[in-house]
């Protein structure tokens, strides 16, 4: 049996997939007006944390992925499996064909 422990651990991508930290809320307007956090929904940028090895296809061969750590990216509304490592924020784990596109 697992027992959770409060070490600091580092989650690194099988495959296609990449680890994706989305950007804070809006919670204030470009006026000044306070929006309540539960009527904002989730921003659809994130920020790529880590990034696995790639995908192989038929014959063995491994392509590797167009994206890095540290780029900008545009997320679907649904999708993404939410994980939480550490005492973190939550981060979403998604197929790197799932991302729409990548800010320049």
């Amino acid at each position: 049996m697992f027992r959770s422990r409060t070490l600091l651990r580092k989650l690194a991508p099988l495959g296609d997939r990449v680890l994706v930290k989305r950007a804070p809320k809006e919670v204030q307007t470009a006026s000044g007006i306070y929006l309540p956090t539960d009527s904002t929904k989730d921003p659809n940028e994130g920020e790529i944390v880590a990034v696995g090895p790639g995908e192989r296809d038929v014959t063995g061969t491994l392509h590797a992925p167009n994206l890095k750590e540290g780029d900008k990216v545009l997320l679907p509304d649904y999708g993404g499996i939410k994980i939480k490592v550490a005492d973190e924020d939550d981060m979403y784990l998604f197929r790197e064909s799932d991302i729409l596109g990548k800010f320049d």
